[in-house]
């Protein structure tokens, strides 16, 4: 499992900082109408982040997030997994969202993610695009990276890398599809991804070639990225910050 639904992203917010932000639905190539929501800085952005939920969907934690990074100069987009079996409504904590993870398809998860990058490209304004997933989210981050959508790079956090599925090959089988640099954020103390997990990911990128960096916060936990999780502050506040220093550094002056 990852996040709790009372989970919050450990970000403080930016006092007075000026964004905006609305629930949307957006209709995906297959027909597929999906739940979603926008947060954007007042001021134009040139970059823009599709955020991809654990195994929840879209739910409270992942706004919360889409806002943050809106106020942090970044055009976020949150979205949701089950709208071919759930429906576009909110939901409450008595959602039974592994049923419908069950149900999740590689080729749809990639429409999602497809209409999505295209959202935040609307208006021209977005000229980099990232993707950045949890868990569930985090394994589809890495798979964004060989979807062909010209994103200038994948983040994940706490995403199995290895072990193919049927139908969903493992990220560390597909490296050498992959062309956006990749940023893995991993906790030394989960026992769902093991060190030999990380280190067979690595190979596999050092194999293809692809520009990534992997980093493990010894002790700390799966869904370490949480303001519960007070014992793991540093690590929170260390990954967040890596992964806006990634975004800058992938992103071309205005």
């Amino acid at each position: 499992m990852c996040h709790e639904l009372d989970s919050a992203p450990p970000i403080a917010a930016i006092a007075g900082a000026a964004i905006s932000h609305e629930d949307l639905v957006l209709d995906a190539a297959d027909s597929n109408r999906l739940a979603a929501f926008l947060a954007a800085p007042q001021e134009p952005s040139t970059v823009g982040v599709v955020i991809l939920p654990d195994v929840r969907g879209l739910y409270s934690f992942y706004e919360e997030l889409a806002l943050r990074f809106a106020e942090a100069g970044v055009d976020a987009l949150a979205i949701d997994y089950f709208g071919r079996t759930a429906g576009l409504s909110k939901r409450n904590a008595d959602f039974s969202y592994m049923e419908h993870v069950q149900q999740t398809k590689l080729p749809e998860l990639r429409a999602d993610v497809t209409v999505a990058a295209e959202e935040l490209r609307r208006d021209g304004r977005v000229r980099a695009t990232f993707t950045m997933g949890f868990c569930f989210g985090g394994r589809l981050s890495y798979s964004s990276a060989t979807f062909g959508l010209d994103l200038a790079g994948s983040i994940a956090f706490y995403g199995m890398p290895v072990g193919d599925r049927p139908g969903y090959p493992a990220p560390a089988s597909v490296a050498p599809a992959m062309a956006s640099p990749i940023l893995g954020l991993f906790g030394g103390a989960d026992q769902a991804i093991s060190a030999e997990s990380i280190a067979e990911f690595e190979a596999a990128l050092d194999a293809a070639k692809v520009d990534h960096e992997l980093i493990t916060y010894p002790d700390a936990p799966h869904s370490f990225f949480d303001r519960k999780a007070a014992d793991f502050a540093e690590a929170a506040a260390d990954s967040w910050a890596r992964s806006l220093a990634f975004i800058a550094a992938r992103t071309p002056a205005a």
